[in-house]
């Protein structure tokens, strides 16, 4: 399954969370899964580490990298067309991130690994 991480599951998966379910932990340790994050994900994580809400022993950018490291995925590029889609997509709310993610995983046809209830409710999105 080609799955899309948003941010919140990738960190959870990242610092062993109990807040990741235990479907979610399943697909990404699935040797069958293609796991895929948005460079938003990264923007997103280093603002956390830089406002103390991911705490960290390392400068933003080299835990990020570190972490890309121990835990390889593809990167899913933006593009004009998800640019463009973030604004068309339907959802109930206005959060740019999680926009971009909806209209990346809409464009590249990639299931959105999430626990957020309003991107489940996206109908134009696949989310698990």
């Amino acid at each position: 399954m080609k799955l899309l991480l948003d941010t919140h599951i990738w960190i959870w998966h990242l610092i062993g969370s109990k807040k990741l379910s235990h479907k979610h932990r399943e697909l990404l340790e699935d040797d069958d899964s293609e796991i895929w994050l948005s460079p938003v994900s990264i923007w997103e994580t280093h603002l956390l580490i830089e406002r103390g809400r991911l705490p960290v022993n390392q400068e933003p950018s080299e835990w990020i990298k570190r972490t890309l490291i121990e835990f390889p995925l593809k990167e899913a590029s933006m593009t004009f067309s998800i640019a463009t889609r973030s604004r068309e997509i339907l959802l109930d709310q206005g959060d740019p991130a999680d926009r971009f993610i909806a209209a990346t995983a809409a464009e590249m046809k990639l299931t959105l690994v999430t626990a957020d209830k309003r991107l489940k409710k996206c109908r134009d999105v696949k989310t698990v």
